[in-house]
């Protein structure tokens, strides 16, 4: 998307952003995304193609860019005030790509525990056969801070966890980060791709989610992106200040985007596909209508929830009770999400009973799902690991939907 009339205007609202990013103004333009089905693009000379691959600025190979791609990754970097993005085929390859970007072999990474459990599977089995360390912190900046090393290249959180709903805090987190020379990484899938909370507005470096969530919004499509922040001081960090020259000499502020972009897509062929990123860059045109009426149905339903008598354990950041609900008033004035957890005594029995809400592991449907994390999403996670995470036996993970919320709660009511 090369025209200027797509390109968005910093004074727009996240709504008109959302609609409006990307797509071209023009006699025969389309209203909408096209699908580019192609798996390269040509050239005319051989110093055409010798200068692409040289500065990769164009199109050449799909599996490093595609125009649709390229239009939705354009769109996620107005919604989340970033420099740029890459859209790559999962969340957990925009987790892994994220990490890799700034981290080799002898690094290591501090991360809150407070985890989805595929992000704590990433950090504590798979880095480590990379010979990158991982050190996960119960607590919050001050104990993230002790935890740091001369080595640390990145902090790492989630934006609201999953499935504790924890918030973190973002300036204290970046200030811990960037006293040591490490970059803050946010995995901000549950503030909804910018339109909870902008992570990289508050000191954040680097934002990595899944799309497939709330971006997509119909349990129809995967996906995942890094966004990179437009300030970063990557000066301290071998990976970039090294060699003769450095990346940052070869590069200069655009040297992490292509590392990113280079590592994930290039490398290791984490490619999104351009039907994909169709589907995503649809959903996100209604992401600002979903979103804050399923954060206003999850607040509804987690104020009703906790004063059920056959409930317990209710843990959702926008009650007052809630350890995070001070931050929530700070970085999230448009709600605490659409994530909740609640205790039951009898787990099966309640899931067998429900005729509403659907037993299926994700999140940012637009149906209510509900999952048992212990057996699931965290099942293979050790168990001290995923107290840590606010998960316990009678736990149920709730992903509100925009159903009714009558209807919602009377099928609760049955179920109970």
């Amino acid at each position: 998307m090369n025209d200027p009339l797509s390109t968005p205007d910093a004074a727009w609202s996240y709504d008109t952003a959302a609609v409006q990013t990307g797509i071209s103004r023009g006699l025969g333009e389309t209203i909408g995304f096209p699908i580019h089905a192609a798996a390269a693009f040509q050239f005319e000379t051989l110093e055409q193609a010798q200068d692409e691959f040289q500065h990769n600025q164009g199109l050449s190979y799909a599996r490093i860019q595609n125009p649709t791609v390229r239009a939705l990754e354009e769109r996620i970097t107005a919604l989340e005030g970033g420099a740029a993005t890459v859209a790559l085929a999962s969340g957990q390859a925009a987790s892994l790509t994220a990490l890799l970007s700034v981290c080799r072999a002898g690094d290591h990474v501090v991360s809150s525990a407070s985890l989805f459990g595929g992000s704590t599977g990433m950090l504590t089995n798979i880095l480590p056969l990379m010979g990158i360390t991982a050190t996960l912190v119960e607590g919050g900046p001050e104990e993230i801070g002790a935890a740091m090393q001369d080595n640390t290249r990145l902090v790492w959180a989630e934006m609201i966890s999953n499935p504790s709903g924890a918030v973190a805090d973002l300036a204290a987190l970046a200030g811990v980060a960037h006293e040591r020379g490490a970059l803050l990484a946010i995995d901000n899938t549950c503030g909804g791709a910018g339109y909870l909370c902008r992570p990289l507005d508050h000191g954040a470096d680097i934002v990595s989610q899944s799309l497939t969530k709330w971006a997509g919004g119909h349990g129809s499509v995967m996906g995942g992106s890094v966004t990179v922040g437009k300030q970063h001081d990557l000066s301290r960090n071998p990976i970039f200040a090294g060699g003769e020259p450095s990346l940052l000499a070869q590069r200069g502020p655009d040297a992490l985007a292509w590392r990113q972009r280079w590592f994930g897509a290039h490398q290791l062929g984490m490619t999104l596909a351009p039907h994909s990123a169709f589907l995503i860059a649809q959903g996100l045109e209604t992401l600002a209508l979903r979103l804050q009426r399923e954060s206003d149905s999850a607040l509804a339903l987690a104020r009703w929830l906790e004063q059920h008598p056959r409930v317990g354990g209710v843990s959702y950041a926008g009650l007052p009770g809630h350890p995070s609900f001070p931050l929530v008033q700070k970085y999230l004035p448009r709600g605490a999400g659409a994530v909740l957890t609640f205790d039951v005594d009898d787990p099966s029995r309640f899931l067998s009973r429900l005729r509403v809400l659907r037993i299926a592991p994700n999140l940012g449907d637009v149906r209510t799902l509900v999952v048992h994390p212990w057996t699931t999403t965290h099942g293979r996670v050790p168990e001290a690991a995923r107290l840590a995470a606010g998960v316990r036996p009678g736990t149920i993970r709730m992903s509100v939907g925009v159903e009714d919320v009558a209807d919602l709660q009377a099928d609760i009511e049955q179920a109970l």
